[in-house]
């Protein structure tokens, strides 16, 4: 499951991972072939939440924009902002939550591109669940990560309180357990509880508590610097991913995400890309939404990400950090 690394232990890992690490000069070298070397780390294993990029791959976009683009599957402990820090890779995907607490503690990356407009991580319930808000919550048990920062910005603004178990990375006790509430990366942990014999799961959504966070692509600052033209033309490549992605025949993609993750199936990857486009995730759920959305950033949205997290006293100190300063839309075409 698609998850946020712990808060409390994000900034100690991931100081000291940077700190720990050679510092890589950013380079533009050529290959032997003529192409600009990226290497890019997922948050998590192949799946459809990074269509954009095995799309691009398995259509030669990346190729025809004079790039050699190497993709790195992540996981629980995939580290993807600090590598792109340090310079071990010079993109990498992950929460724009976790991304702006790592970059208030002094890492040298900022947010390129959307990679989905809203977050999937949601709280799932089964659909006969009689909790149907968030303020019925109070006093209920949640599986979640602990970390999430949503969990306690939902205590604050609805003024519950609830138990909490540290998430398993499994949805066994949900098919069990039918009152069960729990996080999920809600584009593939439904597949999942269908395949297990329960029925679709419902969902709170956290951006209809106002927590609307994003997932990005995140860069190592010096190295768009330096490179802003080859910067340029990978995110072209990856919007243009994106848009094949969903509107044209994704078996390309899909086969290269075989292969590369082993445990896919055609009937999960179908379903996740699906659901995908049904929820609007690439190319947003507002009355603005539509192609031309997939991979903007608003510095609004950044903004009140900040603020919230500085009135949770999550982000320390205040003030300290703008929408500028955690983003840039200057290399989105």
């Amino acid at each position: 499951m698609k998850t946020h690394f712990e808060l409390s232990v994000l900034v100690l890992s991931g100081a000291l991972l940077w700190s720990g690490c050679s510092r890589e000069e950013p380079v533009s070298e050529e290959t032997s072939t003529g192409l600009t070397p990226i290497t890019v780390q997922l948050d998590w294993v192949a799946e459809p939440e990074h269509g954009g990029f095995y799309q691009a791959q398995a259509d030669g976009l990346f190729e025809a924009a004079g790039l050699e683009v190497t993709l790195i599957q992540g996981g629980p402990n995939a580290f993807a902002t600090q590598k792109a820090a340090s310079g071990q890779v010079q993109f990498a995907q992950a929460d724009s939550t976790n991304t702006i607490l790592a970059i208030n503690e002094g890492l040298p990356i900022t947010q390129v591109a959307a990679v989905f407009q809203q977050n999937p991580s949601v709280l799932m319930l089964h659909a006969d669940n009689p909790v149907g808000s968030f303020a019925e919550l109070d006093g209920k048990t949640i599986m979640a990560r602990p970390e999430w920062a949503f969990l306690p910005y939902l205590k604050a603004k609805y003024e519950i309180d609830f138990q909490l178990i540290p998430f398993n990375f499994s949805v066994a006790n949900f098919i069990a357990d039918q009152n069960f509430v729990q996080q999920g990366f809600y584009i593939a942990e439904p597949f999942f509880v269908e395949q297990g014999g329960g029925q679709k799961p419902k969902f709170l959504y956290a951006w209809d508590a106002g927590f609307d966070s994003y997932v990005t692509l995140v860069a190592n600052q010096a190295w768009i610097a330096e490179n802003p033209e080859a910067t340029r033309a990978f995110l072209s490549a990856y919007i243009e991913g994106w848009k094949r992605y969903l509107t044209g025949d994704p078996t390309a993609a899909h086969e290269l995400m075989k292969r590369e993750n082993s445990n896919n199936s055609d009937a999960f990857l179908a379903y996740s890309r699906q659901m995908i486009i049904d929820e609007r995730l690439v190319v947003g759920r507002g009355a603005d939404s539509g192609p031309d959305k997939i991979g903007q950033l608003e510095a609004t949205r950044m903004a009140t990400q900040i603020q919230q997290l500085e009135e949770l006293e999550i982000l320390k100190p205040a003030g300290k950090l703008t929408a500028e300063t955690v983003m840039t839309a200057d290399f989105l075409p």
